[in-house]
């Protein structure tokens, strides 16, 4: 364990913070009944917890600290419920950009069921999310298609948006235009817009799902909190996301 964890604060400068043995050993909770082992055991998943929290904070700083991404010179299309729209109005007037390329091509039957169950549980966060970026779900499939299926799956107001010549795909998703997700984040300013970031974990750990990290979707950092954890065996299916 890693005692002497020094981060960055985005308002501070490089500043010693307590052990987490420390932060860990001022613990109060108590629990009824509990034993000696437990409380052992607790102790020490709290200093991990809290670890584990610095870590992430480093790792957001370090990608906050990411030096200028490609600038995005091509001209990208995309068809919304109000018509075409480029890649900079999907800004809204912010200097951010979150675009989620999901698995809903043209020969799906219906959306991926990992997908939807992401975006189903991220809907009710969008309008918070968009007065300080833009959000946009592109996806491949005709925009119809598109917005039948989020109402479908309880989802009115989510904003999705088809990738119609699949340009934006292929540069930014799946040089092969395969119905892959993807995750990239893009940023503004003035009128040049630039690549800031996306999830590039490609690669998983035995015994482990495919995922990225930071984890961007609840229903796994939930399950991780239980005694079974993520069955590898088990994926959710699509007529458990969001119908009303």
């Amino acid at each position: 364990m890693t005692e002497d964890f020094t981060t960055r604060n985005a308002s501070l400068d490089d500043v010693k913070l307590e052990s987490v043995s420390v932060l860990a050993a001022r613990n109060p909770v108590r629990h009824p009944g509990e034993s000696a082992d437990y409380r052992a055991a607790c102790q020490r998943l709290l200093a991990r917890e809290y670890e584990l929290r610095r870590l992430t904070e480093s790792v957001a700083a370090e990608r906050r600290d990411l030096p200028p991404g490609a600038e995005v010179t091509r001209a990208y299309c995309f068809v919304g419920e109000e018509g075409e729209v480029t890649l900079a109005d999907l800004f809204g007037g912010h200097g951010a950009l979150f675009v989620y390329n999901y698995m809903f091509g043209p020969e799906r039957k219906a959306s991926c069921p990992m997908c939807a169950g992401f975006m189903n549980a991220l809907a009710l966060r969008v309008p918070a999310l968009r007065e300080t970026m833009g959000v946009a779900f592109v996806a491949r499939s005709p925009l119809a298609r598109l917005v039948a299926a989020k109402h479908e799956l309880s989802m009115p107001d989510l904003p999705v948006y088809c990738d119609p010549s699949g340009d934006f795909t292929r540069d930014w998703v799946d040089a092969q235009d395969g119905d892959v997700p993807g995750l990239n984040v893009f940023c503004k300013d003035d009128d040049v817009v630039r690549h800031f970031w996306s999830g590039e974990m490609t690669e998983s750990d035995p015994g482990q799902d495919p995922r990225g990290a930071p984890e961007i979707d609840p229903l796994w950092t939930v399950l991780d909190m239980t005694p079974a954890g993520r069955r590898p065996d088990w994926y959710p299916s699509l007529n458990k996301v969001g119908r009303g």
